[in-house]
């Protein structure tokens, strides 16, 4: 797969490190080039670097690695590069206090699918730390992480999928693009708990095999109460 990254940062340089790794093309884009070309030259791999747009252009995939409210005027100015194609979102609109900065408003995913409404946008990568995606893989207690999955295009999110994969994650299905908001109030959420009061967010939410009830209890009563 062919991918630009626009951006240089951690989260550009943790998941473009697993894609390269991984057999896939990579471009990183960037304002500076100097950045642009010290990122690729630390990924390895043949990973290349280029403009912003450039590295648009020769994608199948586009990764938006900027920080929120940098990345919808940076994907304007590059909506027609993007047309037809996957525009990726790990972006989380938090701000000080863990505020979401969105709070009643479109989504950060949903500014980016109107700064480019001919882009195919997905949204994932965003609940954890650009450390968490540099493990190798980020597997925990011998299950891989999970990570949420949010757009309307299905061969987007197939690709998108792979990408998962390929990081040594397990993709789960978010629903639509819409949803793409719940995904950065989790953020905002679990940011707030493990840095605000040190507090363990996955502790917060029971197995799955609970998650409507003990089984027990739900046995009984799918009998009508009887023993």
């Amino acid at each position: 797969m062919r991918i630009g990254v626009l951006g240089t940062g951690n989260m550009a340089d943790a998941l473009a490190t697993h894609w390269v790794r991984a057999g896939h093309e990579v471009v990183i884009g960037g304002r500076d080039a100097r950045r642009a070309q010290r990122l690729a030259t630390r990924i390895g791999g043949g990973a290349r670097s280029a403009g912003l747009r450039a590295a648009a252009d020769s994608a199948e995939v586009v990764l938006a690695a900027l920080p929120f409210g940098a990345g919808a005027d940076v994907v304007r100015g590059l909506h027609a590069a993007l047309e037809g194609k996957v525009l990726l979102d790990c972006s989380n609109p938090v701000g000080p206090g863990f505020r979401l900065l969105t709070d009643g408003g479109p989504s950060a995913a949903q500014q980016l699918a109107a700064a480019a409404p001919g882009a195919h946008v997905v949204k994932a990568f965003n609940l954890c730390h650009e450390d968490v995606w540099r493990m190798r893989p980020p597997v925990f207690d011998g299950r891989p992480l999970a990570v949420p999955v949010c757009g309307d295009d299905e061969t987007a999110l197939a690709r998108v999928r792979e990408l998962v994969r390929d990081v040594g994650c397990e993709a789960v299905a978010g629903g639509g693009l819409e949803r793409a908001g719940l995904l950065e109030a989790t953020a905002a959420l679990f940011i707030a708990l493990w840095v605000g009061e040190g507090a363990d967010a996955q502790a917060i939410a029971p197995p799955l095999a609970f998650a409507a009830g003990p089984p027990s209890r739900r046995a009984t009563e799918g009998s009508g109460g009887q023993p």
